[in-house]
C-alpha cells in the first residue's frame, strides 16, 4: 500500500470577473515511503495549491486524499490538525521561524504543540540540529543566522515529530548556488539514512535530479518528465 494515495483531486478558485479559475483538473497520485518525488512545472500551474491539499492545509472541490489508506478530509477539525502536526512536516521557501526563539526552541515547536515536556522536545531539538550541521547555533535567534542556517533549521523543525512525510515548497528557492547544494545533499541524506518520504515542489533542476521520481504538473494533472541532460 502507497503512503499517500491522491484520487481525482480538483480545485478551482473564483475569479473577479465571477467565473473560476481550475488549477487542478483530476490529480492522481501515488507516494511510497521512503521516496523522494519531485513536482515540477511553470509558475501558477498549482504545484503549491496541491501540497497543500496532500498535507491538509487547505480542502479540495473533489477527490480524495488517503494517506496510510484513511481518508485524510474525513477527520474532524481537530483530528486533522493533530494529523498535520504528527504525521506531516512542512518546509516553506521562506523559513516562518519565530524570531524571538532560539534556534533550538523554533525546531522543538511542532513537539511543544504537541504537549510533549519542554526538556524531552530540547534534546530531541538538539539531536536534529547537530544532524543539520548545526550544533553550536542552537541557542541563536534567527537574526543571528544565515539565510541557509535558517531554513536547515526550518528542516529540523520539519522532522522534530518524526513525520511519515515532509512536504517542501521551493525549499531552496530563497538561496545563493552554494547553500543550495549544501541543502540538497543534507536532503538526500536524509532520505538515504533515514528513509524519510519527501514531496519537493521546485524550480531547481540539480534539487529535482536527486528525486527518485519527477513529475510535472500541466493543464491541471501529473505528467511524467525527464529533466534535460
Amino acid at each position: 500500500m502507497s503512503l499517500v494515495s491522491v484520487q481525482n483531486l480538483h480545485k478551482s478558485y473564483p475569479t473577479a470577473g465571477g467565473g473560476k479559475l481550475t488549477v487542478l483538473g483530476g490529480v492522481d497520485l501515488e507516494i511510497e515511503q521512503g521516496e523522494i518525488l519531485a513536482i515540477v512545472g511553470e509558475s501558477g500551474t498549482g504545484k503549491s495549491t496541491l501540497l497543500h491539499l496532500i498535507g491538509a492545509l487547505d480542502r479540495p472541490d473533489q477527490g480524495k486524499v488517503l494517506f496510510e489508506g484513511r481518508e485524510v478530509f474525513g477527520r474532524s477539525d481537530a483530528d486533522l490538525a493533530k494529523f498535520r502536526n504528527d504525521s506531516i512536516g512542512f518546509v516553506f521557501q521562506f523559513h516562518h521561524l519565530l524570531p524571538e526563539f532560539t534556534a533550538a526552541e523554533n525546531v522543538a515547536m511542532p513537539a511543544l504543540i504537541g504537549r510533549t515536556p519542554m526538556s524531552q522536545a530540547l534534546k530531541r531539538a538538539g539531536e536534529l540540529l547537530a544532524l543539520m550541521g548545526l550544533a553550536d547555533r542552537a541557542q541563536h535567534v534567527p537574526s543571528e543566522l544565515s539565510g541557509g542556517e535558517q531554513q536547515r533549521v526550518a528542516v529540523a523543525r520539519a522532522l522534530m515529530n518524526s513525520p511519515k512525510m515532509v512536504l517542501a515548497d521551493e525549499p531552496t528557492g530563497n538561496l545563493d548556488a552554494k547553500t543550495s547544494a549544501r541543502l540538497h545533499e543534507e536532503l538526500a541524506n536524509l532520505s538515504r539514512e533515514m528513509g524519510q518520504t519527501f514531496v519537493i515542489v521546485t524550480h531547481n533542476p540539480d534539487l529535482a535530479s536527486r528525486a527518485d521520481r519527477v513529475l510535472a504538473l500541466e493543464g491541471g494533472v501529473l505528467v511524467p518528465h525527464r529533466l534535460a541532460t
